[in-house]
């Protein structure tokens, strides 16, 4: 293999045998597919769309980039990819830190599992070796002694852990992985999968010392990463100790949405929450603020750790997010940080996803509410709520039924429209009455409901790359698609999808190019882009998903209006997807032979 930036080596891991193998990397593949998110898709889309989520057939990848791990900004990212346990669609989810980094350090670019132990194992790395060690011991733990464990077994310097908790050990459909800097791949049930295949850990021991990938150009790469540098150095919401991600993390966003009348309350029943300036990023960095934590190559430092000193809720979570903010807080009538806090910790304690949960949890309160469960919940009952997480971990009496996630969970209480869902999984904080285009980003992302496949909330509230009408559905599949393209892109090179607030497509392809040596412009690497999202789509249409009515919203958004500063409003899926359909060139969600070959996925 040719490519720069690649160590051109993946471990495959057989956990049925108990086998390690290697192989080189398909430089062809790489080129179509780039490396991370688009390469592991690939993998899971040859593995076949019809194997069972929690079965021996079903793969787990975990996936590096070309710039993963090297001077280019933002470059810390990991991917997983699988197929999902809570969606039945391909899944992928991403983790900052240094894991990513480390592993390619440590001279491997991927790692693919198949097959399941028989017992509980971990894989540990070192030098471009792995091997499978017996995780018993572990199993039970949560995440935090997990790490501790085996940073007392191989010492804490250059040391990665990627782990699991009891929540992915119990098969909770929405388990995740978390590392030693609690950065969390969260949706889509990553975890699960581990779980089910009894993998404890991943754990790599690399230094950066003389193992950076070397990039083929290496001139022209300090260029484009200078000029990407200085991009987000002077960005708007970028910029160190001056743009909003710095200073107040994702949480910058809480006052921000919940004042336009996006921010969804009480499971999506109003658009703006009274309380939200109790969990809202000024809030949280003027009382709970302990210190403020980076990833490899990052500059921005949008992590906010935060410490409750006192009291029942006395806790310290690494950082205080946007999405956990509003999920544990407005979504579930909670206004108080100290709380919302607590439950930060239990997630990442158990390894779960934040989003998921607090879906789940409201979901459950407007079922007691409306009188459709026995089971005891009040909007705003944060004990209640920690009661009930900690059953859903263990699954124990309603918290089995709850550790299914939000749309199995409303379909126990018998009215399937409490579950603000897509596709199986529960929404995000941005409300598609008062934004429009990410109401259509929710529809047709191919992970289930999710801002990360297409954030039209840059355009739509900050005017990145430029402004548009958050409430005017036209133009809004356009809009999408450019999104959802570009960030496929970015979630491939693995880079931080917050690079996009600064960068663009240009920016990507110098990188690009200059690491790898392979010659890209800009409109490649949108048409890149383009393949991957149409590629996921077509897994998902060889899934089950074929029809229309599976790029749904719950009829909350489009039947019953929005309040707040954006009252009155609907989402207007109507307009919507049939623009988008057209632009995509797909037929009623499905992508057709005519695009799988102009896009060269099928010959």
């Amino acid at each position: 293999m040719k490519l720069g930036g690649f160590k051109n080596r993946e471990m495959l891991v057989d956990l049925s045998a108990g086998v390690v193998d290697y192989r080189e990397i398909n430089e062809e593949l790489a080129r179509k597919f780039i490396g991370g998110r688009g390469l592991g898709v690939k993998y899971v889309y040859d593995n076949g769309p019809q194997v069972e989520p929690f079965s021996e057939d079903n793969i787990l990848c975990l996936m590096t980039g070309p710039v993963t791990g090297s001077r280019s900004s933002m470059s810390g990212r990991l991917c997983m990819v699988t197929k999902s346990p809570l969606t039945g669609t391909v899944t992928d989810s991403h983790m900052g830190g240094w894991s990513a980094a480390r592993l390619k350090w440590s001279g491997i670019d991927n790692v693919i599992f198949k097959g399941a132990s028989d017992k509980p194992v971990y894989l540990y790395i070192e030098n471009g070796q792995g091997e499978l060690r017996d995780a018993s011991d572990l199993w039970g733990m949560g995440t935090r002694g997990t790490v501790k464990a085996m940073q007392d077994r191989y010492g804490k310097e250059d040391l990665s852990v990627i782990c699991i908790g009891q929540a992915g050990e119990n098969l909770v459909r929405y388990a995740g992985f978390m590392n030693e800097h609690d950065r969390a791949a969260g949706r889509g049930g990553t975890g699960a999968v581990a779980g089910y295949k009894k993998l404890k850990a991943i754990v790599i021991k690399a230094a950066q010392k003389g193992n950076m990938p070397q990039p083929a150009q290496d001139e022209e790469y300090k260029k484009a990463n200078q000029k990407a540098l200085k991009a987000i150095m002077e960005g708007g919401l970028t910029a160190p100790k001056k743009g909003g991600l710095s200073v107040y993390g994702t949480n910058v966003l809480t006052n921000i949405i919940n004042e336009v009348g996006a921010l969804p309350t009480m499971n999506s029943k109003y658009t703006h929450y009274e309380g939200a300036e109790g969990h809202s990023g000024e809030t949280v960095n003027a009382t709970l603020l302990v210190a403020d934590n980076t990833c490899h190559a990052c500059p921005v430092a949008c992590k906010k750790e935060v410490e409750v000193k006192e009291g029942k809720y006395k806790t310290r979570v690494e950082s205080f997010e946007y999405e956990s903010g509003w999920a544990l807080g407005a979504n579930c009538g909670v206004s108080d940080a100290a709380p919302i806090s607590f439950l930060i910790n239990l997630c990442n304690e158990h390894g779960m996803d934040t989003i998921e949960l607090g879906n789940t949890l409201s979901c459950m309160m407007e079922a007691y509410e409306r009188g459709l469960t026995e089971e005891k919940i009040d909007w705003g009952d944060a004990d209640r709520m920690i009661e009930l997480t900690e059953m859903m971990v263990f699954r124990k009496g309603i918290g089995d039924v709850l550790a299914e996630g939000t749309a199995r969970a409303a379909k126990y209480f018998g009215d399937e429209n409490l579950a603000m869902c897509v596709k199986g999984q529960a929404i995000p904080a941005y409300d598609p009455r008062g934004i429009q285009g990410i109401g259509l980003g929710y529809a047709t992302s191919n992970r289930g409901a999710c801002h990360l496949r297409g954030y039209t909330v840059a355009s739509e509230i900050a005017g990145i790359p430029m402004p548009t009408d958050r409430l005017k559905p036209e133009g809004k599949g356009e809009l999408l698609k450019i999104f959802q393209d570009l960030l496929a892109f970015s979630d491939s090179m693995n880079i931080c999808k917050f690079s996009s607030f600064s960068e663009n497509a240009e920016n990507y392809a110098e990188q690009y190019a200059a690491m790898t040596g392979v010659p890209v412009t800009a409109d490649d690497v949108m048409k890149i882009g383009e393949r991957i999202y149409n590629l996921e789509r077509h897994y998902n249409n060889l899934a089950g998903f074929d029809k229309r009515e599976d790029d749904h919203l719950p009829k909350r958004f489009t039947e019953e209006p929005a309040t707040g500063n954006s009252a009155g409003h609907l989402s207007r899926m109507d307009i919507m997807l049939d623009e988008y359909y057209q632009v995509r060139g797909w037929v009623d969600g499905v992508v057709p032979e005519n695009k799988l070959k102009e896009l060269n996925i099928v010959s």
